[in-house]
């Protein structure tokens, strides 16, 4: 089943010291002696430490989280199919061009970038559509994927991304919060399912494992 029917589907939907006791009275007078008594010096006086002003610790702001595009209007339109990287997911033998969009027109060519969410490597949320049983199908064992398994990418402007497995989901058509942005650097893949059925999609998701390198 084409993964426009996925795509259509979505759109209908952190003690105080005591002082010391006084020194009880003598009981008797001491005797008087000739010797003058003995000078008293000044007790010692300890200067208190000059304190300079508190370091301060500058954080830096996030980066600013993007905004998804909605589903595109007409699933068919006649819309540039441009290569943007490609993805690998060495658990279920995959290898495959990805592309910049969410029109059937790109899908069918092969996995799809949401328009207005981060490239891999960026921060936020990377969600890529594909098909399962259609034209290349490039995510039919998507069902196969386990926590820690790893997605890989190299986006053409040098960047290599690797990701780990952290969960897969079956949802409705309508779960649009799919492509929700959220602190962090994850990516989101989905498609229809079961294979060759549009009732529902399966959705993987993986996180970053370590800082993107770029070339």
């Amino acid at each position: 089943m084409s993964v426009g029917l996925a795509v259509a589907g979505l759109s209908s939907a952190l003690g105080a010291q005591r002082a010391p006791a006084d020194t009880p009275p003598p009981t008797s007078v001491p005797a008087a002696t000739t010797s003058a008594p003995a000078a008293t010096s000044a007790a010692p006086t300890t200067a208190a430490p000059s304190t300079s002003g508190a370091p301060t610790t500058t954080v830096a702001a996030a980066p600013r989280l993007l905004d998804p595009e909605p589903v595109p209007g007409d699933a068919r339109a006649d819309v540039a199919v441009l290569p943007i990287g490609r993805i690998r997911i060495p658990a279920i033998g995959l290898d495959h061009e990805i592309y910049e969009g969410i029109w059937l027109t790109v899908i069918d060519v092969g996995p799809g970038h949401w328009p207005g969410t981060p490239l891999p490597g960026r921060y936020g949320n990377a969600v890529f559509g594909g098909h399962r049983v259609t034209h290349s199908h490039p995510f039919l064992d998507l069902d196969r994927l386990a926590v820690g398994d790893r997605i890989e990418f190299s986006v053409n402007d040098g960047t290599t991304a690797i990701y780990a497995v952290t969960e897969q989901l079956i949802v409705d058509p309508s779960a649009l919060w799919i492509v929700d942005q959220a602190p962090g650097h994850t990516v989101t893949l989905f498609a229809c399912h079961p294979k060759g059925s549009a009732r529902q999609r399966i959705v993987i998701r993986a996180e970053l494992l370590s800082e993107p390198v770029a070339s």
